[in-house]
């Protein structure tokens, strides 16, 4: 029996992708105390959303993610917890090519969480290679919310054309799509600007999300050419975008100033005013304060207009999601 309840969204959520991470973001148990008050801090600020994967975490610690935000969120007690949100996102692993598989998957997801799913959320479309498997997966995440066991479905780096494929289906059996996640940020306007997403999902009722609003931490101005870089691969990709994105950074860096905020703050308060939900990650309070502090106040459409134009411009941009679709 069908006994989904509305899901209310916060202006921005957080993104939980470095919580068990250690190639990538470099992820130790020892930080967990640390992501705890993350997780704390965001709720008690009004940021109840929280994006996760199955497939989040690395070798042995896959589903790390999904994990601590169980604990986390039973162990929360105060202002707002009654509207946490926890959305995961499916793997489309080549082994799972039925129905079922999502369901057993999102069952999976639902005890490393010590609660049903909220949001759940096809990572990613197989459209482009196995377009078979991917309708018997998505058949799968329309059983789940026709079960009752999610409050709502999303997809995530799927392109307006699939998208409009899969709402098609999915209004055949009356469920709605509620969000649509994609790699969006000053330094990839390409789902929006080229895909033209945002006009799409507001025709069919859909909510955008933008995850690596601050593009792996380079918009963030911690970095420069001749300063320190992140280890490994993040380290490796910025040494490549740093030198041909410099007018950009500079016009973040102004705005910044003129508004008395930092640069992280100005980049996702863009993501906000393009209609879109980012979800920054956060690796300790610090972050996550910063994170905030890009809520209760908005840019204008002058320096909206003049960072799109310094976006618009840069030599380089980021490396765009391999899965993403047309």
């Amino acid at each position: 029996m069908q006994t989904n309840e509305k899901l209310t969204f916060p202006k921005m959520g957080c993104g939980t992708w470095a919580w068990g991470n250690r190639l990538l973001w470099g992820y130790d148990e020892s930080m967990d105390n640390d992501l705890q008050n993350v997780f704390n801090l965001c709720v008690g600020n009004g940021v109840t959303l929280f994006d996760t994967g199955d497939s989040y975490g690395t070798g042995k610690l896959n589903g790390r993610s999904e994990m601590l935000l169980g604990q986390f969120s039973q162990a929360y007690r105060g202002v707002n917890q009654n509207n946490i949100c926890i959305a995961t996102k499916l793997a489309a692993y080549p082994w799972r090519w039925s129905r079922r598989a999502m369901i057993s998957a999102c069952a999976a997801s639902a005890e490393r969480l010590g609660k049903n799913v909220d949001l759940v959320q096809m990572h990613w479309s197989t459209a482009n290679y196995f377009p078979w498997q991917e309708w018997e997966l998505l058949d799968g995440l329309g059983d789940l919310y026709e079960q009752g066991k999610v409050k709502g479905i999303g997809l995530s780096n799927f392109g307006p054309k699939r998208l409009k494929k899969v709402y098609e289906r999915f209004s055949d059996r009356g469920i709605p799509i509620t969000t649509l996640q994609v790699q969006y940020s000053l330094l990839s306007t390409y789902p929006v600007t080229e895909l033209g997403l945002k006009e799409v999902c507001d025709e069919l009722g859909i909510k955008l999300i933008a995850y690596s609003p601050l593009a792996l931490g380079i918009l963030t101005g911690k970095y420069s050419e001749t300063g320190d870089l992140p280890k490994g691969i993040r380290g490796f990709l910025f040494k490549q975008i740093l030198p041909g994105i410099r007018p950009l950074l500079l016009c973040l860096e102004a705005v910044a100033k003129s508004r008395n905020k930092t640069m992280s703050q100005v980049a996702i308060n863009w993501c906000i005013c393009k209609g879109t939900i980012p979800i920054p990650g956060a690796k300790n309070k610090a972050q996550a304060e910063q994170n905030i502090g890009a809520l209760g106040w908005e840019l204008d459409s002058g320096e909206v207009a003049e960072l799109d134009q310094a976006a618009g411009s840069t030599d380089k941009k980021m490396v765009q999601n391999i899965f993403q679709t047309k």
